[in-house]
Parts: structure tokens; C-alpha cells; sequence
């Protein structure tokens, strides 16, 4: 893929009302670790790096994205737990856009925010 491409990662995407409403509805019920992050990615706090949060791509619902770096970053909850085959395949469709994906846990966010916070930025 090229890079302009994944720059424009949302130009194009058809989205049903649905799944903007319901990412609407994400945004304002943030778990308590996407909001604690998030209040660290937010207008550039992160050395000027823009996030987005509840991003539609491909149908799938990312919890943070960066356009410039083109990654994702998910923060799961006990609930992946048992969806870790729908997580691998929902992975699977970011990376093959050209996407980095990284996970962290609800406790490492909580925990060591610094050290995710880092990972973050090796991978931008």
C-alpha cells in the first residue's frame, strides 16, 4: 500500500449511520483506561502526534489511531479475553491496510502509563 494511502486511511470509506452513531456512543463512554490515555494522546499531547479516537476503518471500530503514523492502539479489557480470534482477525484486516496495531491491557494503561506511553512512541 502506498504511503499516501495510508495517510488518507479514512477518505473513501462508506459507513453505515449505524456504526458512526455507535462510535459516537463510544466516545462518550470511555472505560476508565481509554480515558486516561486518552487525556495523554489528545490534541498532540504525545510530541505533536495527532490521535483519533473511535475510528472507523474497514467496519471496525479502533480505539485510538494516528494517521501520520499509521497505527492503532487497543486497549482491552477482560471482555478480549474470549474474543481473541475475532481480535486476531480484526488485526489481520488493519495490518493488511498497511496499520500497525498495538494492544495493551486495561491494567498496564492504569499501572505503567508511562511505559505504554513509551511503546507508543518507539512504534511512531
Amino acid at each position: 500500500m502506498a504511503d499516501h494511502q495510508k495517510r488518507h486511511i479514512v477518505t473513501g470509506q462508506r459507513v453505515r449511520p449505524t456504526k458512526v452513531a455507535f462510535s459516537r456512543k463510544l466516545r462518550q463512554s470511555m472505560t476508565p483506561a481509554e480515558q486516561v490515555l486518552w487525556e495523554r494522546l489528545r490534541a498532540g499531547r504525545l510530541r505533536g502526534l495527532k490521535f483519533r479516537r473511535q475510528q472507523i476503518i474497514d467496519g471496525f471500530i479502533a480505539d485510538f489511531y494516528c494517521n501520520s503514523a499509521g497505527l492503532v492502539v487497543e486497549i482491552d479489557g477482560p471482555i478480549h479475553d474470549h474474543q481473541r480470534v475475532a481480535d486476531a482477525r480484526r488485526d489481520q484486516v488493519m495490518m493488511a491496510r498497511g496499520l500497525r496495531v498495538l494492544r495493551f491491557s486495561n491494567d498496564a494503561v492504569l499501572n505503567a502509563l508511562e511505559t505504554v506511553l513509551q511503546h507508543i512512541l518507539a512504534h511512531c
